[in-house]
């Protein structure tokens, strides 16, 4: 499993309109999404993966991407408000919710980080529950567990 997660072959970059709009994950690669060709031919795709790569080696913290996230205005301004959580470190849904000025709505929240399409660059596995619980992933706790371990492990 870590060496599936790990390996930015099982990751899908879509790319719509010079932006990233999705990254997949399959573990057993059932799956290719994508609006382009299956090689990797564009710059943006190839520049995606290696910055996905330099990231599962230890190597990145932060990504420089031109992200096209789709969603209702709440959920941009949450997906923007996760862009803040630094490397390595997490916060709760009830912390996302006061910074984007709406304290009551921890579950909207956690609502928007299931509906992201574009994880790790937009880092919704650093969104955890009360008392640091690990809850909901789109992707699987277990992925959501491996990217959290990576990042921890990365920094000490």
């Amino acid at each position: 499993m870590i060496d599936d997660c790990l390996n930015s072959q099982n990751w899908h970059i879509v790319i719509k309109d010079n932006a990233v709009v999705e990254l997949n994950y399959s573990a057993n690669d059932c799956i290719v999404v994508s609006e382009l060709s299956q090689d990797c031919s564009t710059a943006l795709e190839r520049e995606a993966r290696r910055q996905l790569e330099e990231y599962f080696a230890g190597q990145r913290q932060t990504f420089d991407l031109p992200l096209r996230p789709q969603g209702t205005d709440f959920q941009r301004r949450v997906w923007k408000e996760l862009l803040h959580i630094p490397y390595g470190q997490t916060a709760t849904y009830g912390q996302i919710a006061h910074r984007i000025g709406n304290p009551n709505a921890a579950r909207a929240v956690g609502q928007a980080c299931n509906a992201n399409l574009i994880p790790i660059f937009i880092p919704c596995h650093r969104v955890v529950g009360s008392y640091s619980r690990l809850t909901g992933f789109a992707l699987g706790l277990d992925v959501k567990t491996v990217l959290l371990e990576l990042e921890r492990e990365t920094l000490f």
